[in-house]
Formats: structure tokens, C-alpha cells, sequence
């Protein structure tokens, strides 16, 4: 008894890499169920899982009803006449706040709380393994995020569904997808965003690694989308756009054209899931190099620059280099050309909309004939890039009229490419009155609508 009495403590004498060396390891599959199970018996984890299967249908209901919808907001216009608007709307605004917030919780918090409650001797000698403890973290941490995620699709969709009706969704570019053409756009465009949401998960295991107990690791993630968000609405060339991860947000719009606008998309999940490697990689080294018998540790200071801010910047500075020689892509990628055949098709699908919906003989966009004419107020200043004195007129030809009819449009186009067209004559074309849809009155589909410039594709000279 006295000889187990002795090597009991000669055990608990042991430091926790000793400690480590002379048992068996935890397997990580054990290891993540464990963390899982902590992380979803947090008060905050569990309300706002509660919010993000509730709350999106609550709203997305509410809103569908009322008389004024959020039309500064893409989909926005369209959520009395389909319930998939009421999705997109949320994933808009989940890509802006929603998701960068609910990222800084979770992973921002995922190791810095061991550092609060001083666990992590206890913890590593009872997984006995700093890497299973890093991954078991990270997987679980991950885990909750697309629980939340797949919360806020659910719920979102059901919403809209049960408030407006599984109906046909207006595209960026006036044509019609079917219900069920409109529902895998959804969810696809849901799924993209994971890309992004991904890599802010990552600056937050990063900073939580990196920053131990500090309040700004449980920021950073929250911060750096903030600072991306900022940069997206200035006037950057494309190539310095599309190289932030935070412009995966936005390129989900491209799906919702036709053809898609599939290059940005692509080219920002790539860069998200390359930031997401670049910060998970340092965050790693950090936690394998950092002293568990320091009680008083408290984030690895000038050493988290070194190993975590600078491959990001460097990444950054290569993507912009690689973008750019790869796409071509120069200047704010809005050019004259491309504002003009995106509100020309725009126009011409929403003009067949109209049509079917006042009951008029049907036409087809390629008898309409529809062209546009667009600068900027004069021709002093040059038709390029973002700005909201974009001014467009639009001709068409209907068969059997020999006259050309015309209508003029005022743009407001954003540095991301988006637009919104607002009529301005004549009345009976594109002015302000009511039509019959299958979901009761609306507005003229051709008084106001949105639409997307394509920043990478080729102006025809």
C-alpha cells in the first residue's frame, strides 16, 4: 500500500508532458464528444442555436406580410411573391452580421475559455495528447458553427415558405427560375458561403490560440469581417476585391444570373479556404509550442504577429498578384460595356415578366431586340466604375411596330458589382402601378429592379 501510495504521487508529482509521455492516449473521436458536449452545455451556445432555428422564420414571416419590404436589400423586393426571397435576404444579412458574430463566439472563444477557468493541465492529462486536444477543439467548434448555419437555412426557408408559398424567384437578371430551380440556388449559395465563414472560424481559433484570455481573441473574427466589409464598399480594383476572403459573402449573387457568374464565386471560395489553412496553421504551431505549466499565460504576444498576422498579409499580397495576372482583371472591373448588357438583359426578362402579367401577347427577349445606352450624366466623365449617377436608356422593338420604344433608367451601382435600377419614363413602361400576380398585387416589375455586373468578364470593344 505504501509503495502504490508513493508512485500515485510520484504521478501527481509529474508535469503534464510527463504525464503525457508515460500514458495512453485519448482517442480524438472520445476527445471530440467531450468538447462538443462542452461547448453545447454554455448557456450562450444553446441560446443561440435556439435563435438560429427560431428567429430566421419569425422574421422572414413578419417581414412577407407586411406592405414595405426591404428593397435596399438583395431579394428583398421579391419576398411578397416567393418564399426562397425570404431566404436570401437572411443569407445577406448573415453574410454582413450574422455569421461573423456567431464565428467570434464560438471558435473565438474555443481555447481562450480553458485559459479563464485554468483547465489545461487537467485537460492534458487526461487526453494526453496537445494535438487530439487541437483537433477535438477545432472539429467541435466547427461542428456548432454549421449547426448554426444549417439553423439559420432551415429555419429561414421554412418562413418564407410558409408565409408566401413555394412560387417562382425573379433572378438578378429578370429571368424566372422555377421553385424547384430556385430552392438548389438557395441552398447552394448557402453552401458557399461556409467557404468564408470558414475562415473567419479559423482567425478565430487563431486569436483565441494566440490572444489566451484576452477579450480580442474573442473579437478578431468579428473585427477582421468588419474591416473586409469596409474594403468591400471602397472603389478597390477587382483583383485587391477578390482576393479578401469576405467577398464570398457577396459572390453567391452570380448563381442567380444566366448564365451564372460563376468566376468571383469561385475564385472567393478558393481564396476563404486558403485563409482558412493559412490561420489554422500557425494557430496550431502556437498551441503546440505554448508552456501548459504557465498558469499565468496570457496569449503569446509579438510571437502571434509574427506567426499569424504576417502569412495572412503575405497571402493576401500573392492573391492579389496571382488574380490579377490570371483574370486580366484591371480597375474596378465596371466598366460601360458590361452596365450595358446586364441592364439590357435585365430589362428584357422583366419586360416578358411584365407582359405575361397584364396580359399581353406574349414575346420573347430575342424579338425584343433590347439594347441600352448608359453613361454618367456626361461625357466629360468617364462611364466606369461605381457611382449613382449612372444614367440608361433602353430601346427594344415589339413585332409588328415599326416605332422604337425607349425608357430611361437612373443606376446606383456598388463598388461589388450590384445595381439598382430606378425608372424614370415613361410611366406606362417602367413608372409606378400596380399589377396581378398569382400572390396578389405588386408593384410594376419594371419600375425598380436589381441587378449584377459580372467584375470579370470581357468588354466587348
Amino acid at each position: 500500500m505504501t509503495a502504490t501510495v508513493a508512485e500515485d504521487g510520484d504521478l501527481g508529482a509529474q508535469s503534464p508532458e510527463e504525464a503525457v509521455a508515460a500514458s495512453p492516449r485519448v482517442p480524438v473521436a472520445r476527445v471530440y464528444r467531450f468538447e462538443l458536449v462542452k461547448l453545447v452545455s454554455q448557456w450562450r451556445i444553446r441560446l443561440l442555436l435556439l435563435a438560429c432555428w427560431i428567429v430566421p422564420a419569425l422574421f422572414v414571416a413578419a417581414v412577407s406580410r407586411q406592405s414595405t419590404l426591404p428593397v435596399d436589400t438583395l431579394f428583398g423586393r421579391w419576398m411578397h411573391a416567393t418564399g426562397w426571397a425570404g431566404a436570401l435576404v437572411m443569407l445577406g444579412f448573415a453574410g454582413t452580421w450574422a455569421l461573423p458574430l456567431l464565428t467570434a463566439v464560438v471558435a473565438g472563444d474555443v481555447f481562450a475559455s480553458e485559459d479563464r477557468l485554468g483547465t489545461w493541465r487537467h485537460l492534458l492529462v487526461a487526453v494526453r495528447s496537445p494535438r487530439r486536444i487541437f483537433a477535438a477543439k477545432a472539429l467541435a467548434g466547427l461542428t456548432v458553427i454549421l449547426l448554426l448555419v444549417a439553423g439559420l437555412v432551415a429555419s429561414s426557408s421554412a418562413g418564407g415558405l410558409v408565409a408566401v408559398g413555394d412560387q417562382p424567384l425573379v433572378g438578378l437578371d429578370g429571368h424566372l427560375l422555377t421553385p424547384a430551380d430556385a430552392a438548389g440556388k438557395v441552398l447552394l449559395a448557402w453552401v458557399c458561403v461556409l467557404a468564408p465563414t470558414l475562415a473567419l472560424a479559423a482567425i478565430g481559433l487563431l486569436g483565441s490560440v494566440a490572444l489566451g484570455r484576452s477579450p480580442m481573441g474573442l473579437l478578431l473574427p468579428a473585427l477582421v469581417a468588419l474591416a473586409m466589409q469596409l474594403a468591400q464598399m471602397m472603389p478597390l480594383p477587382v483583383a485587391v476585391r477578390l482576393a479578401l476572403p469576405g467577398y464570398a459573402f457577396i459572390a453567391w449573387n452570380g448563381l442567380f444570373t444566366s448564365p451564372a457568374q460563376l468566376g468571383p464565386l469561385l475564385i472567393g471560395i478558393v481564396v476563404s479556404l486558403l485563409w482558412a489553412v493559412t490561420a489554422t496553421a500557425p494557430a496550431y504551431v502556437l498551441f503546440m509550442r505554448r508552456d501548459f505549466t504557465d498558469v499565468a499565460h496570457d496569449g503569446s504576444g509579438r510571437g502571434a504577429v509574427t506567426a499569424g498576422v504576417l502569412p495572412l498579409v503575405a497571402l493576401a499580397a500573392v492573391t492579389v498578384a496571382v488574380v490579377g495576372a490570371t483574370t486580366g482583371a484591371t480597375g474596378s472591373g465596371i466598366e460601360q460595356d458590361k452596365v450595358q448588357r446586364s441592364a439590357a438583359t435585365a430589362f428584357a426578362h422583366l419586360y416578358r415578366l411584365q407582359t405575361a402579367q397584364l396580359n399581353r401577347p406574349a414575346v420573347t427577349e430575342a424579338r425584343l431586340k433590347v439594347t441600352a445606352s448608359c453613361d454618367k450624366g456626361s461625357v466629360k466623365v468617364a462611364a466606369e466604375g461605381p457611382g449613382n449617377d449612372w444614367r440608361c436608356v433602353v430601346s427594344w422593338h415589339l413585332p409588328g411596330v415599326d416605332a422604337v420604344g425607349t425608357a430611361v433608367y437612373q443606376l446606383d451601382v456598388t463598388p461589388d458589382g450590384r445595381f439598382m435600377a430606378d425608372g424614370d419614363g415613361p410611366k406606362e413602361v417602367n413608372g409606378y402601378f400596380l399589377v396581378r400576380t398569382p400572390t396578389g398585387d405588386a408593384p410594376n416589375p419594371l419600375w425598380q429592379f436589381d441587378g449584377n455586373v459580372d467584375l470579370l468578364a470581357t468588354s466587348k470593344g
